[in-house]
């Protein structure tokens, strides 16, 4: 970035950065720890919905690489769509499998970015649930290369737990690259995986 830019108030986006996504596993251990929220094993990508053969041929490719692991029950990605309009590839492990999901999370973005569908990538989230059933996500998001929590209410309403999202943002602090700018803190009502 140039002085230029500098006075004209422009910035350079923030590149984004799939390796962040390798956090998670540590900031499990802190979220366990300060807060009782544990893995439940799955997880999703959220990509703008594409559409020709060059995407199912990456998907085909994304299932034959996560295949390839035998520690693992049901169908390695499943794609769905939802109620907005965006794709999701979903993946599932055992609650205590979160390095292995994590894995397949970064090998599905990997995938798409290097087969030209980068700009389309928006999110990836983990899904983590408390001893009350609770449920939270860890939220990337891919342009931004930070994290956010997303707690939905438990009553089915489309309404989130604010003070759990902001106490689970203190007590990741060091472990993870939080987004700063709550404004950007997006809900993601339905989504598969969480």
């Amino acid at each position: 970035m140039g002085l230029l830019d500098i006075l004209l108030g422009r910035t350079k986006p923030v590149a984004p950065d799939l390796d962040q996504l390798f956090a998670l596993p540590s900031a499990a251990v802190t979220l366990q720890a300060v807060i009782g929220f544990t893995p439940t094993g799955h997880g999703a990508v959220c990509f703008a919905t594409v559409e020709g053969a060059a995407f199912e041929q990456t998907h085909r490719e994304v299932q034959a690489l996560l295949d390839a692991d035998t520690d693992r029950t049901g169908p390695p990605v499943e794609l769905r769509q939802d109620g907005y309009g965006y794709s999701w590839l979903v993946s599932r492990r055992a609650p205590d499998q979160l390095p292995q999901l994590v894995n397949d999370l970064h090998a599905v973005n990997s995938s798409l970015e290097a087969n030209g569908f980068g700009p389309q990538l928006l999110c990836s989230l983990v899904g983590f649930t408390n001893d009350a059933g609770r449920r939270l996500a860890l939220v990337y998001l891919y342009k931004r290369g930070t994290f956010y929590p997303f707690a939905p209410l438990p009553d089915g309403s489309e309404r989130r737990d604010n003070a759990l999202e902001l106490r689970v943002k203190a007590a990741l602090g060091n472990d993870l690259r939080i987004e700063e700018d709550v404004s950007r803190w997006f809900p993601l009502w339905g989504a598969p995986g969480l």
